[in-house]
């Protein structure tokens, strides 16, 4: 068993980003003065991938890799300060191998790894060094990094896959705009040219008229649709910024035919597989529900684990103000009151997160193996009517040469 200094106490804090806590309440007060310590900020995501203050980057598969061998080399029995030593000459990246031997500096001082984590708060996110904070409280560092370890690889897995399940069809798309826009400015222009020459001005057939305006509007005004085009994604973004817009953007996104069954399916198996994790780990409830809303990447979900933080404050069961959200479903908080009643409460969260994850690989799969041949077919559709539409008057011109 591997132990560590002297553990910080972990604490129940009132969370930064929960609007709703009252501010005369007693859990918000502070001694004022000398010692205060200053409070980290909560938005900053759990575990992602950042800078720390010296521009290095680490990366998540870097940063899972780095857990995996930490738990291993402390279950096999090294000593903390060997382990972090080990990994710091096998590290390749040079700015993360100055972090790891700065944590190995502050562990040989008699600091503990959490305070050392606290100081790279890009790097290792909130969840990360309060999970390492319960591991050395607890005395069994190892097994919160094994367990950690594991958690950050689901989370990759789970990333990986609705990454692919979005750039397919974005793909797609790209490339069917990128060659109706290749048509339209390059193409059908010669074939006006064409039509001039030989039809003397006669009349176009309604379809390949309107294909020509298209193509002379595209071709004239290019230079304003991609001003345009950008100014709305800059948009978009500036909007994601504001509070109410960013929470209006999210309900629309859960609220998509396709897409929104995978976000939602995504963000709840993100919330049971991270509040499973944290509780497995001996963070307290409230900390874990604070941590948990930080991360779980949608503020539908995030504003209902607010209002259920401040119920389980008020001394209520986690389960039943999650039976009175709109977006948690009746068998989330039924098989978390099970845990309850239990006391397997973290072994039920992490059910719930298998049982999600293994909804949105179906749900990938089958959306994949529809989306494809529907992308294909609707690209030779469209490309099928710009091409008949072109030919349409050639075959006037070749009749009456014939005749």
């Amino acid at each position: 068993m591997v132990t560590v200094g002297t553990p910080d106490i972990v604490r129940n804090r009132i969370p930064h980003f929960m609007p709703i806590a009252s501010a005369n309440s007693s859990h918000t007060s502070t001694p004022r003065g000398k010692g205060k310590s200053k409070r980290k900020n909560p938005r900053r995501k759990a575990w992602t991938r950042g800078t720390d203050f010296m521009g290095t980057r680490v990366s998540r598969k870097a940063l899972t890799l780095f857990t995996g061998q930490l738990a291993t080399l402390l279950q096999s029995g090294l000593p903390l300060l060997k382990s972090l030593e080990v990994l710091t000459r096998q590290q390749k990246n040079p700015g993360f191998r100055r972090i790891i031997r700065k944590m190995a500096d502050d562990v040989r001082a008699g600091n503990t790894v959490s305070h050392s984590l606290a100081r790279y708060p890009k790097v290792f996110g909130n969840l990360y060094c309060n999970m390492v904070r319960a591991g050395e409280a607890s005395g069994h560092l190892d097994l919160v990094l094994d367990r950690l370890a594991r958690f950050m690889e689901k989370a990759q897995r789970l990333r990986g896959k609705l990454l692919s399940a979005m750039v397919y069809p974005i793909v797609v798309m790209a490339l069917a705009f990128s060659i109706l826009g290749f048509l339209m400015v390059f193409v059908v222009p010669r074939f006006q040219a064409i039509y001039a020459n030989f039809l003397g001005g006669a009349s176009l057939p309604p379809l390949t008229q309107a294909i020509l305006n298209l193509s002379l509007l595209v071709k004239d005004h290019i230079l304003i649709i991609l001003i345009l085009a950008f100014l709305l994604i800059m948009g978009i973004k500036l909007l994601g910024a504001v509070e109410n817009a960013r929470y209006a953007v999210d309900l629309m996104k859960v609220k998509l035919p396709i897409f929104g069954d995978l976000l939602k399916k995504s963000a709840l198996s993100r919330f049971a597989r991270t509040l499973g994790t944290l509780q497995g780990s001996a963070v307290p409830l409230l900390e874990a529900l604070e941590i948990t809303g930080a991360v779980v990447g949608n503020r539908v979900y995030q504003r209902e684990l607010e209002i259920t933080y401040a119920r389980v404050r008020d001394g209520d069961p986690i389960s039943k103000p999650l039976s009175q959200t709109r977006h948690f479903p009746e068998m989330v908080s039924s098989l978390i009151e099970v845990g309850e009643e239990t006391g397997t409460v973290p072994e039920m969260l992490n059910r719930i997160a298998d049982n999600y994850d293994q909804e949105l690989d179906n749900s990938i799969a089958a959306m994949t193996s529809v989306l494809e041949p529907v992308m294909i077919v609707l690209l030779a559709v469209v490309v099928g009517v710009i091409v008949t539409a072109l030919f349409l008057p050639l075959v006037g011109i070749f009749q009456n040469l014939t005749a």
